[in-house]
């Protein structure tokens, strides 16, 4: 059986698709340039707050990713509802919709919301800051930023780590930046008939000449040990995190030097080793 179209049906049909187009499409267009721009203007007021911020000297780094996160994905909110509204749709019965689809992305996405919380805590309580050394995890590297969802952190081999908040949050952590001073201690083994009160006294000296170890706690120097006719002297002194690098890898050198400047083959060091103290060690926090 043939079926014949009417031709003032399909004439119908599209006098009212094209009412329709003429009708929507505008609202579409309109929809769509203000999706575009508003998320242009977005990026860049995220960008501008938080270059205002960093110019102002008042904010402290650390905040500053997140502010500028925040005013973006604040706007970015308002243009997708404004977006919406000019296609029509009533944002009203839409927020009760997106309430319970943000439920289930929620559930969906309990990790994801476990990075930001972890984020709002360690922002909170501020562990560590921009600038720091840290060891947490496995790994280790000066925080470059913390965001919402991840702290960017770089190695001192010039590698660029990608640490999400939870794994963060959620594991020991060791801060090298944020106490005023770190210890170093070294062992000077020295023929144990040499003048040791002297060789005692040489370590100090050398400390309180070089102004990178701090005046307080004093450097303190200490007879270790007795052994095959050798004595071990330790030398303990505190110095500033910003120079404890260099000041440790030129410090067994500047020993020797300053030993053999005496003159003395019995206060000739036989052997100078840098110790790292274990957290088991309890000295290593006490002030004499």
């Amino acid at each position: 059986m043939n079926t014949v179209l009417d031709p003032q049906k399909l004439t119908g049909f599209g006098e009212m698709a094209w009412a329709w187009a003429f009708a929507f499409l505008p609202q579409l267009a309109v929809a769509l340039a203000i999706l575009i721009i508003g998320t242009l203007v977005a990026g860049w007021a995220g960008n501008l707050v938080r270059s205002l911020a960093a110019r102002s000297g008042r904010v402290d780094p650390t905040l500053l990713p997140v502010f500028g996160t925040v005013v973006r994905y604040g706007i970015t909110i308002l243009v997708i509802v404004a977006a919406l509204g000019q296609l029509g749709i009533q944002t009203a019965s839409l927020l009760a919709v997106l309430g319970a689809a943000g439920l289930a992305i929620g559930l969906a996405l309990q990790g994801t919301l476990t990075n930001i919380s972890a984020g709002i805590m360690l922002l909170w309580l501020r562990p560590f800051k921009v600038g720091d050394y840290i060891e947490v995890g496995g790994i280790s590297g000066t925080v470059r930023e913390i965001g919402l969802f991840a702290c960017h952190i770089d190695t001192l081999d010039g590698l660029f780590l990608f640490a999400p908040n939870a794994a963060i949050w959620n594991t020991a952590l060791r801060n090298y930046s944020r106490n005023p001073g770190r210890l170093i201690v070294l062992q000077v083994k020295l023929p144990a008939k040499g003048d040791l009160a002297r060789a005692q006294s040489l370590l100090k000296d050398m400390a309180a000449a070089d102004p990178r170890f701090l005046a307080t706690p004093a450097p303190a120097a200490h007879i270790e040990a007795y052994a095959d006719g050798n004595a071990v002297i330790s030398f303990r002194a505190w110095a500033a995190h910003a120079t404890v690098g260099a000041l440790q890898r030129g410090l067994i050198d500047a020993v020797r030097q300053k030993f053999e400047a005496e003159a003395v083959p019995d206060l000739v060091p036989l052997q100078v080793t840098r110790l790292l103290p274990t957290d088991a060690d309890p000295t290593r926090l006490i002030e004499e």
